[in-house]
């Protein structure tokens, strides 16, 4: 690649690799103006930042056509996670490698003696974490005092991490004639105060603009029941069939569950969170790049550089904590120009928070229904004929094996075995509760076995998002009562109303009083309903506001501990 501004080695090394053109990112940090400064760069995931500063520092790091021969770093990255540290190494060597530059790298869960032996041996480039690059600092293994540039990648990651100590420690080491680049995605008020501290006269360069952001990755969003959260996955992973699908979720036991529930089910799955080795967690992504596995459950540690550009699903299982760390999960998919799903899986009573942090990250979601059995099977079938269009290669052995089964078998029962061998490995689609039955039948009058019933109210209603899809699991899982002991369900501007079969009633009431109210469901309050509401619930019109509301006669007791 012939770039004026770009080192002849480096230039080579982008071509070999085939570049023909450079990021928006990539160009603005190889500008003149940029040249020698300190920056302070803000741009998406997957712009190719780690290219843009290794083509930003070689003006530290080369003199004339390769690297000059010394054995204390010349150069230093810090990054937030093991796998980002790990990825930039190798983007750095391919990158350096015509150059003579030698790159270490130091993270933790490998073997430090081994790291120390290659610091010993002199490196132009170190790559590491905060905790192992301080390590290795305070023993001496790493001397910082002929250091020309360094760059903290996801700075504000590695804030919010807690490593603020380590990276002060470390940045204090250093000459302070060093160069410093910050990349960062966000620039709260601690990123504003490391910049101020560690660099001098900034220039920023920003790339992360909206539509640029986002112009890759179909958002979706699906409302669903709580328990119903793993059944919709299964049945979005079974919709897309993609090539390789990220599901992130908030905590390793989380992983861990799910994981197991799906390699169960047939999916080729891995797993990666902060209780498995380093080890464990190079051999999972290796599963991946090699397509052995195609589902990878993940906690936020994966949120952040792991690069699979087959990437084209990713599902938020369970919800990202803000608005960043939604865009950072879902920049694994939209990569490099190629197109990508997000897809939030909503529990019913959270929506009105995921609205509120879609319109915060200025993100257009659609809100999609579950993929139902149906959709996937008609999806199946559209891929199946679409496979066996593609025409394919046989030799002579296959030949004369498919002349044999043509002489002995019907064509039907020939196609018949094809499909069902093709259709052995998919998972089968799960059914999902759906509320649209219960609204067909109000028009009905009550269903048979509901004669007598007793109308209950939950101080839940459409202000609040209530749905009859998450209010029906909720009033079994309180009442101890199963689905088919509840019949219609109205929801009201400000209340719900629900029926009990006679039958069960006595049970429900009894439940009622015993029940402990979880710290999701706090303030909520279930009652028998008036004989006047009862009657208007009953009825096909929308039960009216009691005024005033009779004090709650059975109302579940919110206690920290079961009594003995």
């Amino acid at each position: 690649m012939q770039h004026s501004h770009i080192h002849p080695a480096l230039g080579e090394a982008l071509a070999a690799r085939g570049y023909d053109t450079l990021t928006s990112v990539q160009t603005a940090v190889i500008e003149e103006q940029a040249e020698g400064r300190d920056l302070i760069v803000s741009a998406k995931t997957g712009s190719g930042k780690t290219v843009a500063f290794g083509l930003a520092i070689a003006g530290q790091l080369l003199e004339g056509e390769r690297a000059p021969w010394t054995r204390e770093p010349l150069g230093l990255v810090i990054a937030p996670t093991r796998e980002l540290a790990i990825q930039v190494s190798k983007e750095l060597e391919w990158l350096y490698a015509s150059a003579g530059a030698r790159v270490v790298t130091c993270v933790g869960g490998m073997d430090p003696m081994k790291e120390r032996r290659a610091l010993h041996g002199g490196a132009h480039i170190v790559v590491g974490t905060p905790g192992r690059l301080r390590d290795h600092l305070e023993r001496g293994a790493l001397d910082l005092s002929s250091l020309r540039v360094a760059v903290l990648d996801e700075a504000d990651e590695m804030l919010d991490m807690g490593f603020r100590e380590e990276l002060e420690e470390i940045l204090d080491a250093t000459p302070t004639e060093r160069r410093t680049l910050l990349f960062s995605a966000t620039m709260p008020r601690p990123i504003v105060a490391l910049a101020k501290r560690y660099q001098k006269d900034a220039l920023r360069i920003e790339t992360l603009g909206e539509r640029e952001a986002h112009a890759d990755i179909a958002y979706q969003a699906v409302a669903v029941s709580p328990p119903d959260i793993e059944h919709v996955v299964v049945n979005l992973l079974r919709l897309h069939e993609a090539e390789t699908a990220i599901l992130f979720c908030a905590t390793r036991d989380a992983v861990r569950r799910l994981h197991a529930s799906l390699t169960e089910r047939g999916f080729q799955a891995v797993a990666l969170s902060g209780e498995h080795s380093q080890s464990e967690r190079n051999n999972a992504l290796q599963s991946l790049r090699d397509k052995r596995a195609r589902v990878c459950v993940a906690t936020d540690v994966a949120a952040r550089g792991i690069d699979l550009p087959s990437v084209s699903l990713v599902i938020h299982v369970e919800l990202p904590r803000d608005a960043e760390a939604l865009q950072h999960r879902s920049g694994r998919t939209g990569r490099a120009g190629r197109k990508g799903i997000a897809v939030l899986v909503v529990p019913f009573r959270r929506r009105r928070n995921v609205e509120t942090m879609l319109r915060s990250a200025r993100i257009q979601a659609e809100w999609i229904e579950p993929p139902t059995p149906e959709q996937i099977r008609s999806k199946d079938r559209a891929r199946l004929l679409e496979t066996l269009s593609v025409p394919v290669e046989a030799d002579e052995d296959d030949r004369q094996l498919a002349e044999h089964l043509m002489s002995t078998l019907s064509p039907e029962t020939i196609a018949t075995a094809l499909v069902r061998s093709l259709r052995t490995d998919l998972p089968a689609p799960e059914d999902i509760l759906s509320a649209g039955g219960r609204e067909e039948r109000r028009e009905q009058g009550p269903r048979s076995g509901f004669e007598g019933s007793t109308w209950f109210r939950l101080n839940a209603g459409r202000r609040h998002n209530a749905d009859p899809r998450w209010l029906l699991p909720l009033i079994c899982r309180y009442g101890h009562v199963n689905r088919n002991d509840i019949g219609a369900i109205r929801v009201a501007a400000n209340e719900s109303y629900f029926e009990v079969s006679q039958r069960a009633a006595p049970g429900f009431i009894k439940a009622l009083r015993r029940a402990v109210i979880a710290p999701e469901d706090e303030g909520l309050m279930i009652e028998q309903a008036p004989p006047r509401e009862a009657d208007a619930a009953n009825q096909t019109r929308r039960p009216p506001m009691a005024h005033p509301r009779p004090k709650p006669k059975y109302q579940p007791k919110r206690v920290t501990k079961r009594p003995r």
